[in-house]
C-alpha cells in the first residue's frame, strides 16, 4: 500500500526538479531606466549613419551605421563590468555591437566598466539595416530578458553631414498656402 504512495511521491518530486524556468521579458521605453544586474541604462539618442567619415577615408558599413548613445550607472559596490549589447529586430535577428569605433567621437570601447555609484556614457555601434530595434541589455545566461526599444526614426538619418527629409520631417515642415 505505501509502494505506490511512495512511487507517486517520487514522481511529483522528479517533475518538480524538472520544471524549466520561463523566461520573463521586460521591455523599456528609450529615454527609460532600465536595471539590469545592478546597471541603470538609458538610451540617450540613436542615429543612423550611411557611413562615418569623409572621403577618400570613409567607412562604408554593409547596411546602415547605428549609433546609440547611452548612459550606464551602476548601483554595485565595486567596479562593474558593462557586457555587450546586441540590436534585436522584430523577426529575432541579432546584430552585435561592432569592435572598431574607429569615427565615434564618444564610443564606450569593447572593454569597458563603471564604477560604484558612478555613471559612464557614450556611444556604441552597430551595422544594421534600417528597421525597429529592441537594445539587448540581457544575456543568453541571465535568467531573463531585458530591452530597450528603439524606435525607427528618420528623423536622425543623415547624408554628408546633414539631416535628410523624410515623410517624418516632412510632414513637420510648414505648409505653404
Amino acid at each position: 500500500m505505501f509502494r505506490p504512495l511512495i512511487l507517486i511521491s517520487t514522481i511529483f518530486a522528479l517533475t518538480a526538479c524538472n520544471a524549466t524556468h520561463v523566461r520573463q521579458t521586460k521591455i523599456y521605453q528609450s529615454g527609460e531606466k532600465a536595471e539590469h544586474n545592478k546597471l541603470t541604462y538609458s538610451v540617450v539618442d540613436a542615429q543612423i549613419l550611411p557611413r562615418l567619415g569623409e572621403e577618400p577615408n570613409a567607412r562604408i558599413p554593409t547596411n546602415r551605421f547605428f549609433i546609440v548613445q547611452i548612459s550606464v550607472s551602476s548601483a554595485n559596490n565595486q567596479p562593474s563590468p558593462i557586457p555587450a549589447l546586441a540590436l534585436v529586430d522584430d523577426a529575432g535577428k541579432v546584430y552585435q555591437e561592432l569592435a572598431d569605433g574607429t569615427g565615434i567621437g564618444r564610443w564606450l570601447g569593447v572593454v569597458r566598466s563603471v564604477d560604484p555609484a558612478q555613471t559612464e556614457a557614450g556611444q556604441i555601434l552597430f551595422d544594421a539595416p534600417a528597421a525597429h530595434y529592441k537594445l539587448r541589455l540581457s544575456e543568453e545566461t541571465d535568467e531573463d530578458d531585458v530591452y530597450i526599444d528603439i524606435p525607427l526614426n528618420f528623423m536622425h538619418e543623415q547624408m554628408n553631414n546633414s539631416t535628410v527629409a523624410t515623410p517624418n520631417t516632412m510632414d513637420a515642415a510648414p505648409k505653404k498656402p
